[in-house]
């Protein structure tokens, strides 16, 4: 598995949102942040416009979800046909029954991470996850600025995995740009959130593939 690009929508047109996912038909996923107002101060779409998308992308749908009490919403993103359903290690109860749920719907289970919550208490769950999300900002709002003070987190999580064998997918979502990627490949992230960047780009897949470039340039 090399780079992949997921452009979140959360900066893209929310009033045609079919048409600004065909802008960007290189990437890999389409990144799509559920916010309930609660887990984070931010309210944005929900499981009815995520099962639309899920109908009209080309591309599978990669669902963030920001929400509390994720033990109970979360098997339901994947039961609408999301490819990948992003729960928080803050919001879980039981993160390892949840991601067998997930799993059980045909979904892969990822667990994200608040720029404050460490990796390492988590590191016995790496096995039955698909992915691990460190947040490079605190959630809640899209444009916000890259916090390098999480590269060592990311670098730990990349150890982790390498120790276990695992082959979890390591995932970035904050700041992501043409300025930021290089560091967290360098750090060992291999999957990549951007928002602002590509959709305030004259071009929106340019700018994916631009960021694409930037991130295999120092791959390891």
């Amino acid at each position: 598995m090399g780079i992949q690009i997921t452009p979140s929508i959360l900066n893209a047109d929310l009033s045609r949102l079919a048409d600004e996912v065909a802008r960007i038909p290189s990437a890999d996923w389409v990144h799509v942040d559920v916010m309930d107002n609660h887990f984070v101060p931010n309210l944005t779409l929900g499981l009815p416009v995520v099962e639309a998308l899920v109908r009209h992308a080309s591309q599978p749908i990669d669902a963030h979800l920001m929400i509390e009490d994720a033990d109970r919403w979360a098997p339901a993103y994947a039961e609408a046909g999301c490819g990948s359903v992003t729960f928080h290690a803050e919001a879980a109860r039981a993160p390892v029954r949840l991601a067998r749920e997930i799993r059980a719907q045909g979904a892969r289970a990822s667990m994200a991470l608040k720029p404050a919550t460490p990796i390492e208490p988590y590191e016995a769950l790496l096995a039955e996850l698909d992915m691990v999300l460190v947040m490079t900002v605190e959630p809640g709002f899209g444009g916000q600025k890259f916090l390098d003070l999480c590269l060592p987190k990311i670098r730990t999580a990349r150890e982790l995995m390498r120790k276990h064998g695992v082959e979890t997918w390591l995932q970035v979502d904050g700041g992501v740009s043409l300025e930021t990627i290089e560091r967290c490949a360098e750090a060992g992230a291999d999957v990549f959130v951007a928002g602002s960047a590509v959709y305030s780009a004259d071009d929106p897949d340019a700018m994916v593939a631009a960021l694409r470039e930037r991130a295999e340039s120092v791959a390891g």
